[in-house]
Order: C-alpha cells, then sequence, then structure tokens
C-alpha cells in the first residue's frame, strides 16, 4: 500500500520498514494469543483431573517470584492475617 503523499526519499525508505515492523508485531500478537489459548487448556485439563486452578494459577504466580520477594510478601500476608484475627 502506498502513502498518497510524497515523502522524502528516506521516509520512503522507512515506509518498508515500519510496514515490516507492524507485520511483525502482528505475528507476535497471533503467538501470543495462540500461547493463551494453550495455557487455557491447561488449566482446563487441570480442572478436569480435579485440581483447583485457582490454586494452581496462585503457584504458578509465586513461583515467577523471586525468593526475597516472596518471602516478604508472605511476612507481610502472615502480620495482616495476625492483625485480622485470622492467623
Amino acid at each position: 500500500m502506498e502513502i498518497p503523499v510524497d515523502l522524502p526519499i528516506a521516509h520512503r525508505a522507512g515506509d518498508d520498514r515500519l510496514r515490516l515492523l507492524i507485520e511483525r508485531v502482528e505475528r507476535l500478537e497471533e503467538e501470543k494469543k495462540s500461547i493463551a489459548d494453550d495455557i487455557r487448556d491447561v488449566y482446563a485439563e487441570m480442572k478436569a483431573v480435579g485440581y483447583e486452578t485457582r490454586i494452581a494459577r496462585q503457584i504458578v504466580r509465586l513461583r515467577k517470584m523471586k525468593p526475597d520477594d516472596r518471602r516478604e510478601m508472605e511476612a507481610i500476608l502472615d502480620t495482616y492475617k495476625c492483625a485480622l484475627g485470622l492467623g
């Protein structure tokens, strides 16, 4: 697709690069959607065999954290629970 205005030569060369970059983003967005669908399928499989997917999601989130950050979060959570009589 051509841009309907006359652009300097430097910008015309950039048109191809811009198009390629946009197409690359579009491909990555498609891959991201496909991966999200795959993840949803795995959680559905977990649920089908009796696992609590809500808990599994929490475990995944915890495993992504750095150990120090996780310990800090758990300590704060314990403090809050004790303050509210949930400990």
